[in-house]
């Protein structure tokens, strides 16, 4: 084990180690090694999670681009770490962004200034752009997801408290979601996000239920529609603003992460137009502890076009007046767990997908947002919840299965 250097980071105690930093000047290298040391990771070091630069232009690509840069450079194979998800743990523990932008120069703080901005004014998430994602992420290939993914095609955090594989952490976490809505022969059930029907399947196979799923992605909507043939389940390529009808239960299973602060209103309206009265909704979304969360720039330039996660304060003033929170279930570590088990199965068929036209920058760039958001978990600077909601008119009382 490696220890911190003395000075360790107290965000209230005047902040000596940026005060160091902007002493050293220009110097991108001995910058970005003092930052790195504070997290315990050395540049060119020889531990699992230390970084190891292969092109000087690494460290000022790092101080002009924050997070972007980084992200870049790598996909670019100016560095590499054995360890890579160990490494953004470390990173992320230590509040290493933070002091990225402290310690940057005028260029990152007018970045990182103008993407709040315009994450406070810019409806990112809007109708008129609610399919760009499943265009840039969803449809990027349906092999590529066949291959990285367990049978059910589940593409959201598995439940691995009595799982040793992920596919029955999937098939858990389905059923748990299913028990939880209390699903039963003859429900009608609303699956907001549906992906490629994993959960449809599962609910209409063994619980008996209709099954309406929406989706963004021409992809999915295609391999959701052959996977849930024969049972009576309805796909529809279809934005959770123009649905109409009425459902038992409804479930959102990480898609909630697309809606956008701006949205919360229309999202949540929607789900209690569409919900019955006595019905109840599961929303499943990542979550971080940020107090004003914005997209990581590399995230939502390569991976999740709009994204914007939320955190406790966004969800709980939009659910004021509109639902009963029934329970609320935190298993964020379990998704560290499935990203590297996602990562392993990538791993073993990337001589296939390399052989398919997937070329080497794909791989790192698909690498290094598998590893960095497993990172994000493991550091605890991300959630991941699922609440189940009521209509305040419910009668009677809910326990939640575990």
């Amino acid at each position: 084990m490696s220890t911190l250097p003395n000075q360790t980071w107290q965000p209230h105690s005047g902040r000596p180690w940026l005060e160091n930093l902007r002493r050293i000047g220009g110097d991108g290298r001995q910058l970005l090694t003092e930052l790195a040391a504070q997290a315990g990771v050395r540049l060119n070091g020889h531990r699992p999670w230390d970084i190891r630069v292969h092109d000087p232009a690494f460290y000022d690509r790092v101080l002009r681009a924050g997070s972007l840069g980084l992200g870049e450079s790598y996909m670019d194979k100016q560095w590499d770490a054995p360890q890579l998800d160990e490494t953004f743990n470390r990173l992320l523990s230590c509040g290493i962004e933070e002091r990225l932008h402290g310690a940057a120069g005028i260029a990152l703080k007018l970045r990182v200034a103008a993407e709040a901005l315009r994450t406070r004014l810019v409806n990112r998430q809007s109708r008129e752009r609610a399919f760009q994602v499943g265009e840039h992420h969803y449809d990027v290939g349906n092999d590529l997801y066949e291959a990285m993914l367990d049978p059910t095609m589940s593409y959201s955090c598995g439940y691995w408290a009595e799982a040793d594989d992920l596919e029955s952490a999937q098939r858990a976490k389905l059923d748990l979601i299913c028990r939880k809505l209390e699903l039963g022969p003859g429900d009608r059930l609303l699956d907001i996000g549906c992906g490629w029907g994993g959960l449809a399947e599962h609910a209409a196979r063994h619980y008996g239920v209709q099954v309406v799923g929406l989706t963004v992605s021409r992809e999915q909507a295609k391999l959701a529609r052959e996977r849930c043939a024969g049972l009576s389940v309805e796909i529809r390529l279809q934005d959770y603003r123009e649905t109409d009808g009425r459902f038992d239960k409804i479930a959102s299973v990480g898609m909630f992460e697309h809606v956008g602060r701006k949205n919360d209103a229309d999202f949540f309206d929607a789900a209690a137009r569409l919900l019955k009265n006595d019905g109840l909704f599961l929303l499943h979304t990542i979550g971080t502890r940020a107090a004003n969360p914005v997209n990581d720039p590399w995230i939502d330039r390569y991976i999740f076009p709009n994204g914007e996660l939320p955190n406790v304060e966004r969800l709980t003033k939009a659910l004021r007046r509109r639902f009963v929170l029934e329970d609320w279930h935190a298993f964020g570590p379990d998704y560290d767990r499935t990203l590297m088990a996602w990562w392993a199965n990538l791993e073993r068929a990337w001589p296939a997908l390399e052989g398919a036209g997937y070329d080497e920058r794909f791989q790192r760039m698909w690498k290094y947002y598998l590893h960095c958001s497993a990172g994000f978990f493991r550091s605890r600077t991300g959630h991941l919840w699922q609440l189940v909601l009521s209509h305040p008119g419910r009668s009677g009382s809910y326990r939640a299965p575990r």
